[in-house]
């Protein structure tokens, strides 16, 4: 018999190396969870321990079927690589002290036992170190025997693992990196936290309105334990007085009415929220998403989402109660869901469905094992930068009923996710904690907590650390405007990465409603156009490359009525500086007049172009002219007859500014589209 080391369990992020078990190739028994799912499954064995360094029974580890078993139950796990290793680790989750035997296997198939315990004795420490040969094994297999009989109670397995150390190993809570010690939660006050409870906080994009749910309250709609949807303010403060939150306000009807209620996402510009539930005329709600849009005389009646194939699993076969949380994307194409489903890992998992040209959302899609486990996932909020996911498991290791975690989207799947880091002690309790919400300035963030409340739950806000901030990122705001009258146009605005053509976000204005907004990440330069029959719209080209914090910025966008004597202006987005060759994405700009002389047949037009007055006159003139004639050029090849083009080079003979300063010799060089006649 070898005994096992005795070690101490340290809740740290740095952790000796230690290859956990990547595969279960048995198991003599796996105690019955939920309908679908993986629960207590020998799999949950696998990978990092997802309950440890707490202790009790998981769904996430591997438990035998029958607790008290008098004869010994097993699992045994494979290794992704055959791996030189010095000691075997098995973390016990719950009354520890049960296993009797381990058997490894090495890379030419030889079974080796390392440990044997006859007499199970109840153990302090949940993991079981157990040395192997000083010259070690080079390990492909480990088999774990338990008797549960010896040690009364459910017995579990949370992870089993490989390292070449000889020394006790630390493992525990995964935590984002230089997470502080100390974190300040500062409760929002009377004023939107009461007795009752308040919950699934959702903050606007600009940071300036809160909507939250408050249950156990006597001016709820209906009755005081039905939820309502209720809403805050921030105050700017003046005169030295600080910013605080207004008293709270009842949104009323439609948003609420006898059933619970609950605002769980919000547009970039604050005018459409999501809502659960699917709302009825009569007054009921049945389950679903709706969405309300904010007009002059108020929130419109909640309108259902159409999700294909969309269900949600009650808990057991004989319940007709579903729980179900959600998400809103920033450029609300992409909605989070909280739901049971027949792929679930265990409880409910995190999908993403999304939205298809006819209006209606994709059957929606687990999002992955990386985030997902055998156990709940729940409030999710997917921040502005539209990468950066925050949630709340109850099966990733960590420090309470549930914990807050970030994860980030790898590439433009919606299925790959970084590891879950927990947001640390400073954040999480021993009690249930979620409903994170960031404002797209990602300064602060708003959750509730029970924990030194006032009450029941509350909400609190808490300034975000530099680790698990999301990536910063822009709110870009104005009118669309008639470049004549200046009076606003309804119109759509587009956001395109510059040079291409896929659109990242889109957005309505509605003059009524006031300005669109749209939020766009930091460190890439985007072409910004509005769009409305009858108009044509110059390209703004808003440059973020170089911005690596939060801006606010106003850009009013400006239509051009397609009429005769219209002069269309384009400037740095067709050329380089001193050439004449069409730059990347000129042809997106051009391919746009093409349209437009498609649309209307008749039309003939003036391709004019000039220069700043920097270098030789002869030179400037010539590139003008090579340039027009560029332009020329690719419209005839885009099938346009040469008679409906005209060409003039005015090189720096009409300047539109002066030539003293960059800036303004930027504005000099351009080139004109005349409508001569339609």
């Amino acid at each position: 018999m070898t005994a096992p080391f005795v070690g101490t369990y340290a809740q740290s992020a740095a952790e000796t190396p230690v290859q956990w078990a990547s595969s279960a190739l048995g198991a003599s028994s796996e105690k019955r969870g939920e309908q679908y799912g993986e629960q207590y499954k020998a799999s949950q064995a696998l990978g990092r321990p997802s309950k440890l360094p707490q202790l009790g029974e998981s769904p996430t580890a591997w438990a035998p079927q029958l607790a008290d078993n008098p004869a010994d139950d097993w699992i045994q796990v494979g290794f992704s690589t055959p791996t030189p290793a010095r000691q075997v680790v098995v973390a016990e989750n719950v009354n520890p002290g049960a296993v009797v035997r381990v058997v490894v296997t090495d890379e030419a198939g030889t079974d080796h036992t390392v440990y044997t315990n006859p007499k199970p004795q109840p153990r302090p420490d949940p993991l079981l170190y157990v040395a192997l040969p000083d010259a070690g094994l080079t390990v492909a297999k480990v088999k774990v025997f338990i008797n549960s009989g010896a040690i009364r109670g459910i017995n579990q397995i949370d992870a089993i693992g490989l390292t070449a150390d000889t020394n006790p190993i630390t493992v525990g809570v995964r935590l984002a990196k230089d997470t502080p010690k100390d974190i300040v939660k500062e409760n929002l006050g009377k004023g939107v936290n009461s007795a009752g409870q308040e919950v699934a906080p959702v903050i606007s994009p600009d940071g300036r309105t809160l909507y939250f749910t408050r249950n156990f309250n006597k001016a709820n709609i209906g009755s005081p334990d039905h939820q309502d949807v209720w809403y805050s303010t921030l105050s700017s403060g003046s005169n030295g007085t600080p910013a605080g939150w207004s008293d709270a306000i009842n949104m009323g009807p439609p948003i609420n009415n006898a059933s619970d209620n609950a605002i769980s996402g919000i547009s970039a510009d604050g005018k459409t929220v999501y809502l659960l539930n699917i709302y009825q005329p009569n007054g009921g709600t049945t389950y679903g998403i709706s969405k309300s849009i904010r007009t002059k005389a108020g929130w419109s009646f909640p309108a259902g989402l159409t999700i294909k194939n969309n269900y949600n699993l009650p808990e057991k076969e004989s319940d007709n109660s579903v729980e179900t949380e959600l998400a809103v994307a920033p450029d609300e194409r992409t909605l989070i869901l909280s739901v049971r489903r027949r792929d679930t890992r265990g409880d409910r998992d995190l999908y993403a469905t999304h939205l298809l040209p006819d209006k209606t959302w994709s059957e929606p899609v687990h999002m992955g094992n990386t985030i997902n486990t055998a156990d709940v996932e729940s409030a999710p909020f997917l921040a502005s930068d539209n990468r950066t996911l925050y949630f709340t498991s109850r099966g990733h290791a960590g420090y309470g009923n549930g914990d807050i975690y970030v994860s980030r989207r790898i590439g433009d799947s919606w299925t790959e996710w970084s590891e879950p880091e927990n947001l640390g002690p400073g954040i999480n309790t021993p009690e249930w904690d979620g409903y994170f919400t960031i404002p797209a300035a990602g300064d602060f963030a708003y959750l509730s907590s029970r924990s030194n409340s006032l009450g029941e739950d509350d909400i609190f806000r808490l300034k975000l650390f530099p680790a698990i901030k999301p990536n910063p990122v822009a709110i870009i705001s104005g009118q669309v405007l008639d470049a004549k009258t200046k009076k606003p146009l309804a119109a759509q605005v587009v956001a395109e990465l510059f040079g291409q053509r896929k659109d990242i976000t889109k957005v309505d204005y509605d003059p009524e409603t006031g300005a669109f907004k749209l939020i766009l990440p930091t460190q890439s330069q985007y072409t910004l156009k509005a769009s409305k029959e009858g108009y044509f719209a110059p390209t703004d080209v808003i440059d973020l490359s170089k911005d690596k914090r939060f801006r606010d910025i106003k850009r009013n966008l400006y239509l051009l009525k397609i009429e005769p004597g219209q002069v269309i202006t384009m400037r740095e987005i067709l050329f380089d500086q001193g050439h004449y060759e069409l730059m990347t994405g000129a042809d997106a700009e051009l391919d746009r007049v093409v349209e437009m002389l498609n649309t209307h047949p008749t039309m003939e037009i003036m391709v004019e172009g000039h220069s700043d007055n920097q270098g030789e006159w002869d030179s400037n003139m010539k590139l003008s002219a090579d340039r027009v004639q560029t332009v020329r050029n690719y419209l005839i090849e885009k099938g346009i007859p040469d008679s409906r083009i005209q060409t003039k080079a005015w090189g720096p003979s009409r300047p539109v500014a002066s030539n003293e300063t960059e800036e303004k010799r930027k504005l000099n060089r351009r080139v004109e589209f005349t409508i001569l006649k339609m």
